[in-house]
């Protein structure tokens, strides 16, 4: 089966509850779009609110309070909020990608430690981490273990590999710029690679739902796992897969049943957050982001702006100002689209309204350097 450009687009439009917002708990909303990445902590507010109808950011502070859903360090190295239940595979999964990139970082053997050091560290850690924990309290005990001062990067380093979650530390987004942490409950199989190639085929099956179709590269792309451990970990999937063809011959899997919608079906403008899993979760980002606008919605330093998304694509960009919502556009739009979108900002601007209305303010210097944009367009809040 060959499956154009547009269909790929909007299968995951569909399975990232993008192309009309459903009704369903925060819990199981998160676990049908695989994970939201998290390291800007109200994006995944925006995240949900794009997706579920008649979101209640209450809902998402109880299910993070309650640690249903949970904040770590995994897939491309960076924090994402999962399901508690998707945690462990997905860690495991993780495991040879996350150890070899923190436990083997330059900078942690410049510091004067070896993976082995940690490995005799890490027990007393998690132990000690059983009940929340500051960044501080953390660092401290590393010390103490180690018998001596501890570099800043050999705790950021530690702390990131490490089974841990995010606890919670309060308003407006849960997660506020002091840290702490905790134990993971169901804890993870460390520098088990039996358990870690069980854990990528869970994983590679769960993006595949979200995200597919997808090929080998796209897997490796979100996960950042090596091309050859998602190899294998499709082939452990054989007869749990289909086959599919791109439009440029790319071989595609996919899992049985997954929706599939057809490629003319409407797709409603959406106003999404920064670094939504959508512009990150493919090697060849095209399927939502125009090559055109690469550069200038994904900064150098890998900042992912937030984004308007029309038809299914991304037309530009936005941003909070004190009059509502800036959106600029990289190319023109129809009257009934801005509508469309003012609409969006309306129920946005009552969001961040009751929060923090300047939610990306410390991304302002992007917009200083220069967007292409065609016409920008201040969209009033509630």
């Amino acid at each position: 089966m060959v499956i154009t450009a547009r269909a790929l687009n909007r299968s995951t439009l569909a399975r990232q509850l993008l192309l009309g917002r459903e009704t369903l708990g925060v819990g199981e909303a998160v676990r049908r779009v695989v994970a939201i990445q998290a390291q800007q902590p109200g994006s995944p507010y925006v995240a949900l609110w794009n997706r579920v109808a008649g979101f209640d950011p209450a809902a998402l502070d109880g299910a993070v309070g309650d640690y249903e859903l949970v904040r770590s360090t995994l897939m491309r190295l960076t924090l994402h909020l999962v399901h508690a239940e998707d945690y462990r595979a997905f860690r495991e999964g993780m495991e040879p990608t996350v150890r070899g990139s923190r436990l083997h970082d330059p900078r942690f053997k410049a510091a004067g430690f070896t993976a082995a050091d940690a490995d005799v560290l890490l027990p007393d850690l998690l132990v000690y981490a059983a009940e929340a924990r500051t960044g501080a309290e953390m660092r401290a005990r590393l010390e103490a273990g180690r018998g001596g001062p501890v570099e800043a990067v050999v705790w950021r380093m530690i702390r990131q590999y490490a089974p841990l979650w995010h606890a919670p530390t309060g308003l407006p987004w849960s997660f506020g710029t002091a840290q702490s942490f905790v134990t993971a409950t169901d804890r993870p199989a460390l520098a088990d690679p039996e358990a870690s190639a069980a854990g990528l085929a869970v994983l590679v099956r769960r993006y595949l739902e979200g995200f597919g179709p997808a090929s080998v590269a796209d897997m490796a792309q979100f996960t950042l796992a090596p091309k050859g451990l998602v190899r294998a970990a499709v082939q452990s999937l054989d007869g749990e897969l289909v086959r599919l063809e791109g439009a440029d011959g790319t071989v595609l899997h996919d899992v049985p049943g997954a929706p599939l919608p057809d490629e003319d079906v409407p797709a409603p403008p959406r106003l999404m957050a920064m670094w939504d899993s959508v512009l990150l979760a493919y090697a060849d980002r095209s399927r939502v982001l125009p090559p055109a606008y690469r550069k200038h919605v994904i900064r150098v330093n890998g900042d992912a702006l937030p984004t308007l998304l029309v038809d299914g694509h991304v037309a530009g960009v936005w941003r909070p100002v004190p009059e509502g919502i800036e959106a600029s556009a990289f190319h023109p739009l129809p009257t009934p689209v801005w509508d469309a979108l003012a609409a969006e900002a309306a129920s946005l601007g009552a969001l961040l309204a009751d929060r923090d209305p300047h939610v990306y303010r410390r991304y302002d210097h992007w917009w200083t350097k220069g967007l292409p944009a065609v016409e920008t367009r201040v969209l009033p809040g509630a």
